[in-house]
């Protein structure tokens, strides 16, 4: 029987499945999803293969995993960091920079090499775990349009927009061809405008970072 390293069997096993999916977040950060293999999330989690067939069957389960906790902290940290009461050009401006950030720490292949990797089934239940991010943008952004902070916009297709906006930054960043705070400034001037921010405010949004702009509230 393996040995136990926690008081229960439960807590072992969640100890456990903490140390795989940290290894897959420092995978992520030194090659990217894609080329990550079972075998490698083995070895940085220090168990054995055998052992992490135990807790994910298939790669694409474990990936599936991943991207539960990441979408996980990060709406917690858009909940903690941009609260509901702060404005919405405030909330926007640090969701994209999150966004960004998020790009730059876990590297990812494009959505449609994603899928051809995963397969179809997988993919369309990555892309149910990713849903929250595209609620909350939605509720910034009808926070927005009812205070007048920005002009009446189709909510749901306009978050798909600004989504797409943020991953057009995607190759950019993992290449080394834009900083990241090149790419926060560009993206979120770009969207402030596009919602009827005027220039000095957008301007003014997009070169404050999330964490001073919550230090002067």
């Amino acid at each position: 029987m393996p040995k136990i390293s926690a008081p229960t069997i439960a807590a072992h096993r969640a100890q456990v499945l903490d140390r795989i999916l940290d290894a897959v977040a420092v995978l992520t950060r030194a090659q990217g999803i894609d080329e990550i293999s079972m075998t490698d999330v083995a070895a940085v989690s220090g168990i054995t293969r055998t052992a992490l067939y135990n807790y994910f069957p298939d790669k694409p389960a474990l990936l599936l995993a991943f991207t539960e906790r990441v979408t996980a902290n990060f709406v917690q940290r858009c909940a903690e960091e941009l609260p509901q009461d702060a404005p919405a050009i405030q909330r926007l401006a640090g969701f994209i920079s999150f966004q960004l950030e998020a790009i730059v720490e876990h590297q990812h292949p494009a959505a449609a090499e994603l899928s051809a990797s995963l397969g179809p089934q997988a993919y369309q239940q990555l892309a149910d775990h990713v849903a929250p991010m595209q609620h909350l943008l939605v509720e910034i952004l009808r926070q927005g349009t009812e205070n007048g902070e920005f002009e009446p916009v189709p909510l749901e297709h306009t978050a798909k927009l600004l989504l797409a906006l943020i991953g057009s930054q995607r190759l950019p960043l993992v290449r080394g061809e834009i900083a990241l705070d090149e790419a926060r400034i560009l993206v979120t001037e770009f969207a402030l405008r596009a919602l009827g921010v005027d220039r000095d405010h957008a301007t003014a949004a997009a070169r404050t970072r999330p964490t001073e702009q919550a230090n002067d509230q």
